[in-house]
């Protein structure tokens, strides 16, 4: 099981929280001009690293809160909140 470093409320049991994705990922400068496929890519194409990685998380059981940590997709390694 991993803990996770909520800022707000402290480490926490990682049930508490919800997986939001890869953080950093620009919304389209001009979302009408993009077809379908393009729409797919952003919103379903996300890198996918052996080693660390970007990560949004919410506290859903506690302050609710996004927060932004980098965590080792390997290991579960946290390294300190982004």
């Amino acid at each position: 099981m991993m803990s996770l470093p909520c800022p707000h409320c402290g480490p926490r049991d990682e049930t508490e929280f919800g997986y939001g994705g890869q953080a950093g990922v620009a919304y389209p400068a001009r979302p009408g001009d993009l077809d379908d496929r393009a729409w797919a890519e952003y919103l379903f194409v996300r890198d996918n690293p052996r080693g660390w990685s970007t990560e949004r998380w919410v506290h859903r059981a506690g302050c609710r809160q996004w927060f932004v940590l980098r965590r080792h997709t390997v290991t579960h390694e946290i390294e300190s909140p982004a």
